[in-house]
C-alpha cells in the first residue's frame, strides 16, 4: 500500500467562486471602513487581529497544532483553535492538512502555494481561487491530520470556523454599530489574510538565508514584524518544529515571547526551541534538509 496519500497537482481546472465572491466582498467592505475611522474602532480591530493573528494563527494552528513546537492543557488548545476561526483562515483541520502538505512539497507542483511554480499571485492569493485550495477528502486529512480527525472539537470547529466572526460581530454592534463591524471584522480579516499570505509569497522570494534548504524560503524582517514573528521563514523551514522562529537579538518573533512566557507560568511545557548555540538547542532539526548555517555577513 503507497504510505503517501495521492496529492493532485494543486493549480487544477475548478474555481471556487464561493471563496472569491467573499474575498472581493470584504475587500470591499474593508475600504469602506477606512471612512469610519474612530479610535475605539481601531483599538478593537487592534486586540482581535492580536487573538486571531497571533493567538489564533501563530501560536494555535501554526506552531502548536501543525508542528507540535510545545504542548499545552486541551482547553488552552481549544481556546486558541477557536482565537484561530476568526481570522477566517478555514477551519483548523483543512488549514493545518494544507500547511503540512506545504513542508510535505515545498516548491514543487504539489506544494498548495509555491512562488517558484506559479508565481507571485498565486503563492500570495491566487492558489485559494483555483484547485485544491483548502479543500482536502478524508483520505488526505487522516495522512497528514491525524491527530486532529479524530478529535470532536476540532471536527466542529472545522465545519462551522466561520460562525465565531458572526458571533463577534453581533457583540461589536451591540458595542460599536456598524463601524465597529466594518473595522474589528472586514478591515481586520483582509489585513489578517494578507499578512499571513505574505508569509507564503514574499518569504519565499525576498530576503536572507541563515540555512541552506532544499526550498526558497527566506528570512524577512518586515515580514518577521507584521506577522507576529512568523516572516523568520527560512529559519522556520530549516527546523520547522522549533517554536522559535527569531533566533537572534534582532529578530523579533512576538509569538516566541508569548511562548516563552507560557512556559515560564507553567501553561506551557515540552516546548522545542532552536537556539543558534548549541549547548541551549533544544529542537530537531528537519532530517531532509541541510541545517549548518550559511556564512553570515559581518
Amino acid at each position: 500500500m503507497n504510505k503517501v496519500a495521492n496529492i493532485s497537482k494543486s493549480k487544477a481546472s475548478k474555481y471556487h467562486f464561493d471563496t472569491i465572491f467573499f474575498m472581493v466582498l470584504f475587500h470591499a467592505l474593508a475600504i469602506v471602513a477606512l471612512f469610519n475611522f474612530s479610535w475605539q474602532n481601531l483599538a478593537a480591530a487592534g486586540i482581535l487581529w492580536w487573538l486571531s493573528g497571533s493567538v489564533g494563527i501563530g501560536l494555535g494552528y501554526h506552531r502548536l497544532l501543525t508542528h507540535r513546537g510545545f504542548k499545552v492543557p486541551k482547553f488552552i488548545e481549544y481556546f486558541m483553535t477557536v482565537c484561530g476561526t476568526l481570522a477566517l483562515q478555514a477551519g483548523p483541520i483543512s488549514w493545518v492538512t494544507t500547511h503540512r502538505i506545504h513542508h510535505a512539497f515545498t516548491e514543487t507542483e504539489k506544494d498548495p502555494h509555491s512562488p517558484r511554480e506559479d508565481g507571485f499571485f498565486w503563492a500570495h492569493i491566487g492558489w485559494l481561487f483555483k484547485g485544491t485550495a483548502q479543500v482536502h477528502d478524508q483520505e488526505i486529512q487522516k495522512r497528514y491530520s491525524p491527530d486532529l480527525v479524530n478529535d470532536k472539537v476540532h471536527q466542529f470547529l472545522d465545519k462551522y470556523f466561520w460562525m465565531t466572526n458572526i458571533l463577534v460581530g453581533i457583540a461589536l454592534f451591540a458595542i460599536g454599530g456598524w463601524s465597529m463591524v466594518l473595522w474589528s471584522i472586514f478591515l481586520r480579516v483582509v489585513w489578517g489574510w494578507h499578512v499571513t499570505f505574505f508569509v507564503n509569497s514574499i518569504t519565499h522570494i525576498w530576503g536572507s538565508r541563515r540555512f541552506e534548504t532544499k526550498d526558497d524560503s527566506r528570512n524577512n524582517a518586515i515580514i518577521g514584524i507584521l506577522a507576529w514573528g512568523e516572516g523568520w521563514h527560512n529559519n522556520h523551514h530549516a527546523y520547522p518544529r522549533s517554536a522559535r522562529h527569531g533566533l537572534k537579538w534582532y529578530e523579533f518573533d512576538a509569538n516566541w515571547i508569548q511562548i516563552w512566557l507560557m512556559e515560564k507560568l507553567g501553561l506551557a511545557k515540552d516546548v522545542y526551541a532552536l537556539d543558534l548555540d548549541e549547548t541551549k538547542n533544544k529542537a530537531i532539526p528537519l532530517a531532509n534538509s541541510t541545517t549548518e548555517p550559511l556564512q553570515e555577513a559581518a
